[in-house]
């Protein structure tokens, strides 16, 4: 075997990479004594990193409370989160450090205050009288698990029940147990030989506040005594009990049970229900009991003043409704309606106009908490309708697939896409405002507009309103209307590359300034959207079909002389120049009968009614060739000003004029480096087998000199030769990764495990990077106006390139002149020859003018198209010439500009036209860039980016002087990677769980100003009177019984607590208030305040472990005193 030429490969990267070698020349030589100096304004002082708002449904909901009087919501989830709604606007997100599952909430009604009782057997008193609520106190039971707590209104005696089926009593106000316990075995005494299971309720007697109804699972239910410390009453009944409810008056209590029953009890007959009822039950003709059905989960029982009480449960449906959806119940004197929901219902709450239990409760809405949704039932309504929900709980309506934030967009953005969306609207909405209205709105200190941009599963866009920190959906788009649905699986074309969802949004570009937009589905389709407040009917869906594939030819070379030919894209369209060529858009088989020029998806024959808002301007669909399916799409890029979209995946890539409905451009990723490709070389060793395709652009031999010393990608492994199990391993890999793309939108929409998806080892754009198996894949495009060679005098249209090996290309675009012309002559696009090199792939490109200051794209304003004019004036209206944006069209023909280029491991900043290396940062080694964007802040701009190692980063631009470093959460899942985005004036999100969006912000001015944007929970409401005992009542003692619980359940009359029963652990509430309002206007004073506060607070701990010293010191001194005495020798 003949050695291998490495000379030949040495002459072929240093005859077409003259940049690179620039770029080494760079770092040899410190650049800054030949690039002019710009003045940068952005310091470390400017960045800070915090939470701002979470905006979405509350993920895995376990549990939910009222404040009746304040008007407000609560949700806990299983994931110990804590989100409180008020008013529309006014919403908190608070979490428990220990994470686990919130399983009940206790307001305490209009004090400003909440209890949350934990799975692990904390409970927990957050002061909501601050606008970021935190702990005051926490007790930690210790040999007992928490079951159900009962905190009866206008009292601070927290009653809390165990699974032992005992009952402690804590004192809110300091959060410690009282000494009076109720024993399970003195509460059912004979009546039953076993224990009778966990306490699942406790209330006490609406007209009595001695007398407390305790309920245990199995089915026994004891009316207990407080002051004379014994039962007075027990129920017994045969099946499990789930809750309980009382009549206002206190003489009747309702239970509800396994079997599907609910029973009403006198409380002074015991012996048996007064009524037993199965509401879903089929009554049986000859007097026997009903079938048994599901368990009734919860009851409550309300009265009116005027009529019939109300009776509404959850559950209890018969087992032979088989797939029918959760129910709620409401009977109504002799009506029974049955309302469906859309999810499982984890609980509800019904809202009433009193807070008093000893009042007719008159009863308005029900709040029903379903696992997905949460739903509001007018109870005045004839029919029960729904109140229309103010709040943004649908961003998880179909599995978010990606999104884009953009911050300060042109004014006139949210009013259209409003007046669009307002059409929307469903109808059939209670006509009452919404009933949650406690709070407050913050002072919105931000002004700029901000939009959010959500891509769906089905197919859905939707637009929503981020301004000032709140969130309302604007406008939603379905991308899937433009396509035939098959009705059955079966009649499902045998083209689909997805298992399901395959109208998937995968990526959006979005044109604020023009309002184009365009988006990329996972069935690699690409659909162009114009927005016009008119609606017009299409008769025919313009449609483009494009064939992009590429074969590297299967040649084996055992002499290792010949590098591998270039690879060719499959088709007859590949041996065109690169002026406009057509493709046809019929579908057909090859006559092997492989599938050959056939899409994804078939695109609608028949006339489209498009309402006003985003209506098609062109379908493109990539197809099969000769068998094998279309590549997923990797990036995307669209420019009004030119009317051009761009798409690439790791075939190759496509440019299509939207405006002649023509495809310009269809070249493989090999065919862009031209002659300059730096991977034309052979395999470190020859191969017996079939080299997998893309193995060319993979294999870099060792002892190469690459121009720019490549770090090695997380895929990418050893630099060694790999073995034959690392082979293995890596084909693992990459078999999985395919399985998974496959599987997009489920894979996005549920939350994986780094281990299960490997996505440590994959990439942002494309999944695949530096593999064995894998291809360069193009995964960022930029429309700008630059210098496109070094011997350009004046810029010009073009379009970077970036791929995933870390080259960047450069094309150009000769645009005709006029807009008459730009209508009739073709654009021409042709490789510039310019090429750049990155270590990793490449994410996102920028460009700067002389002065460092960012220069968008150019686009073309916003104009109505479907006006009723004449055809020329139209045509005039439709393109006239667009307004460049960009600072260079002001700028002398002498200045230079740069371009900013990051990739996944550093980004550098390139002077042009010289095309010289002017600044270079490595941004990782150990890990890799997910996500980083070129952002507008305080009238400078700068670099922010996102690693997988958690970390978030900002760089000064030009000179990328490190800014901001900070750990904040690291990859744990694809959605997180998918979702995280940076925008301007220093905010950025990201999907934190499938339901709900994280915003955050990078900006020290933003945080500052952050305490007087959110808005306030608790605002002074006077409590409502107590209902009138009326003179009868009052002569005769009928009225309600008060209880001095202090004497009875207080430490003189009931004595000290167990300290091995609970844990006290004081929360940082009281300090964490302080640290709130220390900003803002007074923010010095707040701050001089909380350092007295916490040296007092310091002052008051030490005097406490003072005095447990001295306490310690006598209380050994007595043990010493003791110890004496009984040996014998008395203390001298």
């Amino acid at each position: 075997m003949r050695k291998f030429n490495i000379r030949k490969v040495l002459d072929g990267l240093t005859a077409g990479s003259s940049s690179a070698s620039q770029q080494q020349q760079q770092q040899q030589h410190p650049p800054g004594n030949r690039e002019p100096e710009i003045q940068e304004t952005l310091q470390s002082e400017h960045f800070q990193l915090c939470k701002t708002v979470r905006h979405g449904f509350p993920y895995q909901p376990s549990a939910l409370a009222f404040d009746p009087v304040q008007k407000i919501l609560a949700v806990g989830t299983q994931t110990g989160a804590l989100r409180l709604f008020g008013r529309p606007g006014v919403e908190c997100y608070c979490q428990h450090d220990s994470g686990a599952a919130v399983i009940q909430l206790q307001f305490l009604i209009n004090e400003g205050a909440l209890v949350s009782a934990l799975a692990d057997d904390t409970l927990h008193l957050w002061n909501l009288r601050q606008k970021r609520p935190a702990v005051l106190h926490s007790l930690k039971f210790c040999r007992e698990r928490v079951t159900f707590c009962h905190l009866p209104f206008q009292s601070k005696w927290l009653y809390v029940g165990t699974e032992r089926g005992n009952i402690h009593i804590v004192n809110v106000e300091s959060f410690t147990l009282s000494g009076y316990v109720i024993m399970w075995n003195k509460a059912i005494e004979l009546s039953s030989k076993s224990h009778p299971g966990p306490v699942v309720h406790i209330s006490d007697n609406p007209m009595d506040e001695g007398k407390l109804l305790i309920g245990f699972e199995s089915g026994t239910v004891v009316l207990w005594d407080l002051k004379s410390k014994k039962a007075d009453y027990r129920y017994t009944y045969d099946e499990a009990i789930h809750s309980v409810a009382w009549h206002h008056e206190g003489k009747q209590f309702i239970c509800s049970h396994s079997d599907g029953t609910l029973t009403i009890w006198n409380v002074r007959s015991p012996t048996k229900p007064v009524q037993t009822i199965t509401p879903h039950g089929k009554q049986l003709k000859d007097g026997k009991k009903p079938e048994p059905c599901k368990p009734i989960l919860k009851v409550e029982f309300k009265t009116t003043r005027s009529g019939e009480p109300f009776i509404i449960l959850s559950g209890g449906l018969s087992y032979d409704t088989v797939g029918r959806r959760p129910c709620l119940t409401v009977m109504h004197g002799k009506s029974t309606a049955v309302l469906e929901m859309d999810y499982s219902i984890v609980d509800f709450l019904t809202l009433c106009e009193t807070p008093y239990p000893n009042d007719f409760q008159e009863p308005y809405a029900v709040v029903v908490l379903l696992e997905k949704d949460l739903v509001l039932i007018d109870l005045a309504q004839n029919g029960y309708p729904i109140f229309e929900n103010p709040y943004p709980l649908s961003i998880h309506e179909s599995p978010v697939t990606c999104c884009e934030y953009f911050a300060d967009c042109p004014v006139d953005l949210i009013p259209a896409l409003y007046s669009v969306g307002a059409r929307q609207k469903r109808q059939g909405y209670s006509k009452k405002e919404w009933p949650i209205n406690g709070g407050n709105w913050g002072l919105g200190a931000q002004s700029y507009p901000e939009i959010i941009i959500t891509g769906h599963a089905d197919g859905s866009i939707k637009f929503w309103d981020a301004s000032a920190i709140t969130l309302q959906v604007l406008y939603k788009l379905k991308t899937s209307k433009v396509f035939e649905k098959s009705r059955n699986k079966d009649d499902r074309q045998n083209t689909d590359i997805v298992d399901e969802d395959p109208y998937a949004i995968q990526i959006i570009s979005w044109c604020p300034e023009s309002r184009m937009l365009c988006i990329a589905g996972v069935s690699a389709h690409v659909i162009i959207y114009r927005f016009s407040k008119q609606e017009v009917v299409t008769e025919v869906i313009p449609m483009l079909e494009v064939r992009l594939l590429y074969e590297i030819n299967d040649v084996e070379t055992p002499e290792g002389e010949q590098p591998p030919p270039l690879s060719t894209p499959v088709g007859s369209s590949t041996s065109q120049p690169i002026p406009p060529q057509s493709h046809p858009s019929t579908s057909s088989s090859s006559s092997d009968g492989l599938r050959d020029n056939v899409p994804c998806l078939k695109v609608k024959n028949s006339p489209l009614k498009q309402s006003p808002g985003y209506q098609t301007e062109l379908v493109i669909q990539l197809v099969w060739v000769g068998g094998e399916p279309p590549q997923q799409i990797t990036s995307l890029a669209l420019n009004s000003s030119y009317g051009l979209v761009v798409f690439g995946n790791s075939n190759g890539i496509a440019m299509v004029d939207y405006l002649q409905k023509a495809v310009l451009l269809n070249l493989s990723t090999i065919e862009l480096y031209g002659s300059n490709d730096p991977y034309r070389r052979e395999p470190r060793s020859p191969r017996k087998s079939r080299q997998p395709s893309g193995a060319g652009l993979c294999d870099i031999t060792e002892g190469t000199v690459v121009p720019e010393d490549r770090c090695k990608s997380p895929t990418s492994g050893s630099s060694s030769p790999h073995n034959s199990d690392d082979e293995q391993k890596v084909n693992n890999f990459i078999e999985k990764v395919k399985t998974q793309s496959r599987k997009f939108s489920k894979m996005v929409a549920s939350d994986l495990d780094v281990k299960d998806n490997s996505f440590s080892r994959s990439r942002s754009s494309s999944v695949t990077s530096i593999d064995k198996e894998s291809r360069e894949a193009i995964s960022a495009l930029h429309f700008c106006e630059t210098f496109t060679r070094k011997a350009d005098s004046s810029p010009s249209p073009c379009l970077w390139v970036g791929t995933t090996v870390g080259t960047a290309f450069v094309i150009t675009l000769n645009l005709p002149l006029g807009p008459e012309q730009r209508l009739l002559q073709p654009v021409i696009v042709s490789p510039s020859g310019t090429i750049l090199r990155l270590k990793g792939a490449i994410l996102r490109m920028a460009f700067l003018d002389a002065a460092g200051c960012l220069m968008p794209p150019a686009y073309e304003p916003w104009t109505e198209h479907n006006v009723p004019e004449e055809k020329d004036e139209k045509e005039k209206l439709k393109k006239r010439r667009p307004v460049s944006v960009s600072p260079s069209s002001s700028q002398e023909i002498s200045e230079n500009q740069y371009a900013v280029i990051c990739s996944e491991k550093q980004a550098k900043v390139i002077s042009l036209p010289t095309q010289n290396c002017a600044y270079k940062q490595n941004i990782t080694e150990t890990s890799f860039v997910l996500r980083g964007d070129i952002v507008a802040l305080s009238n400078s701009v700068c670099l922010a980016c996102f690693c997988a190692n958690g970390h978030i980063m900002t760089f000064s631009l030009p000179s990328l002087r490190p800014l901001l470093d900070v750990y904040y959460l690291p990859l744990t899942n694809m959605r997180i990677a998918r979702t995280f985005c940076f925008a301007n004036s220093g905010q950025a999100l990201y999907l934190v769980s499938p339901t709900e969006i994280q915003r955050l912000t990078y900006s020290q001015e933003t945080c500052e100003n952050l305490q007087e944007m959110l808005g306030e929970l608790f605002t002074p409401v006077e409590t409502p009177e107590a209902p009138n005992r009326g003179f009868f009542k009052g002569l005769f003692g009928g009225g309600a019984q008060s209880l001095d619980r202090e004497e009875l359940f207080g430490e003189s009359s009931s004595g000290k607590a167990s300290r091995s029963l609970a844990q006290h652990i004081p929360g940082p509430g009281g300090i964490e208030g302080v640290k709130g309002a220390a900003s803002g206007v007074v923010g010095e004073l707040a701050r001089a305040r909380l350092a007295l506060d916490e040296r007092g607070q310091k002052l008051s701990d030490l005097e406490e472990r003072t005095a447990a010293m001295m306490s310690s010191a006598d209380s050994f001194s007595k043990h010493a005193h003791e110890v004496c005495l009984a040996h014998g020798h008395p203390k001298s």
